[in-house]
């Protein structure tokens, strides 16, 4: 195996620069990833200090500096050491730039400014956390979406997942022997999604839960069969109401969640259309 020591320089928090390496690791295999993280460098001083770091452990520079001055430096800094120093976000900018006819601003985090966007995800991420398993059926039509499907069906996290990206989100499990709120087939706002999985995933992930608990893992609760009857079930439901169906399970959060805003979108469309 492989090991590559990555240094991630940001004049910012780095999330952006942590995306953008996540994704393009995951195209490579057999690599034991050393990861030094360095946000908010904004000073020549603070970059001296990294730069020590960075010879002593040499690698792959990976940065996103608005800085001139220390941009410079670094790129200099590296080439001297005969180390790959990239911008990943460059050739977007220079796009940008011609197409727009103007100078990107030279502005750190710019993207994470308190603007009307940041605080409608913090409002959505507030109200999804209370409308958690079903709970304030009352005011559901305040969602954009409501996810439906039997426990475990990865609800919760792809709720959370939504939030972030600005959805209000609801979340409730069909359960067998407890029928949902009446408030769920009388909505007319919220886009309802059907998640569903295999039965073989679905008990595997439902015993690992049990036995984090220290509960048994030889109930009912993990029965093949019962599972199978409560994802039919499940899956009846949604055909009966006519609510799109996602099967989550090859998919990861980010799929899933990706899959329901095409959604959003697709129905807006055709909104706006009619």
């Amino acid at each position: 195996m492989m090991r590559l020591h990555l240094h991630l320089l940001s004049d910012s928090t780095g999330e952006t620069l942590e995306n953008i390496a996540k994704a393009a690791l995951a195209q490579f295999d057999d690599v034991e990833t050393l990861r030094h993280f360095w946000p908010m460098v904004r000073s020549e001083a603070h970059l001296e200090r990294i730069l020590q770091e960075i010879a002593q452990n040499p690698g792959l520079v990976i940065f996103t500096l608005v800085n001139a001055d220390v941009r410079r430096t670094l790129e200099s800094r590296c080439r001297a050491m005969g180390l790959p120093a990239i911008a990943p976000l460059d050739p977007v900018s220079h796009a940008l730039s011609g197409l727009l006819g103007q100078e990107a601003k030279a502005r750190p985090g710019r993207q994470h400014t308190l603007d009307a966007a940041y605080f409608a995800r913090v409002e959505a991420i507030q109200f999804t956390i209370a409308h958690d398993d079903g709970i304030g059926a009352d005011d559901w039509e305040e969602c954009d979406i409501v996810l439906a499907g039997v426990s475990r069906s990865s609800k919760t996290p792809t709720s959370i997942y939504l939030a972030n990206r600005g959805y209000k989100t609801a979340n409730i499990p069909i359960v067998v022997e407890s029928p949902p709120p009446p408030e769920l087939y009388k909505l007319k706002h919220p886009l309802v999604v059907g998640l569903t999985t295999s039965a073989d995933r679905l008990v595997q992930i439902r015993r690992n839960r049990l036995l984090s608990l220290n509960q048994s893992p030889e109930t009912s609760y993990v029965d093949q069969e019962s599972v199978q009857r409560e994802i039919a079930f499940a899956r009846r439901m949604f055909a009966d109401n006519g609510w799109p169906v996602i099967d989550v399970t090859r998919r990861s959060i980010e799929e899933t969640a990706a899959a329901i805003i095409q959604l959003c979108n697709e129905r807006n469309l055709q909104a706006r259309d009619a």
